[in-house]
């Protein structure tokens, strides 16, 4: 016997439960507030300016684009609006890191998604995003049978 979600029995599954955020350093801290500012303005440049140069975009049903260009290029149109990131998780060991974070928009009470980015950084150097990789937390529906 296989044990199967009961989708046909509950309007939806349950809702996630939110984990709590944590303080981040400052230089790591800057990344997001960095990334939340040039999001808000729209400006596709100034994100992709916070990635390393050979650094990877992965956003949730589209293909991987790497590198500043490819980068610029996929949220040129697609970023505007008063994001929020959070982060509930992070370690960094000499060049390189990690921030695991949830994200939302002013007005949301739960989060909308969750992101993963790691990071990287020539010793001493600032912070930047080596990959950035996003999801939705809404549960999607499995295909009806």
């Amino acid at each position: 016997m296989v044990a199967l979600p009961v989708w046909a029995q509950t309007s939806s599954p349950p809702a996630p439960t939110q984990l709590p955020s944590i303080a981040l350093a400052p230089e790591l801290d800057r990344v997001l507030r960095d990334y939340e500012a040039a999001w808000r303005r729209g400006d596709a440049a100034a994100l992709s300016a916070l990635f390393a140069a050979d650094g990877f975009v992965m956003q949730h049903g589209k293909p991987p684009v790497r590198g500043r260009a490819a980068i610029q290029a996929a949220y040129q149109g697609n970023s505007g609006g008063s994001l929020k990131l959070r982060a509930f998780a992070v370690a960094t060991a000499d060049t390189i890191g990690y921030i695991v974070g949830a994200y939302g928009y002013d007005g949301d009470a739960a989060d909308m998604g969750k992101f993963t980015l790691t990071l990287k950084r020539v010793r001493g150097g600032k912070w930047l995003i080596f990959s950035d990789m996003d999801n939705a937390s809404r549960a999607t529906r499995p295909p009806a049978e």
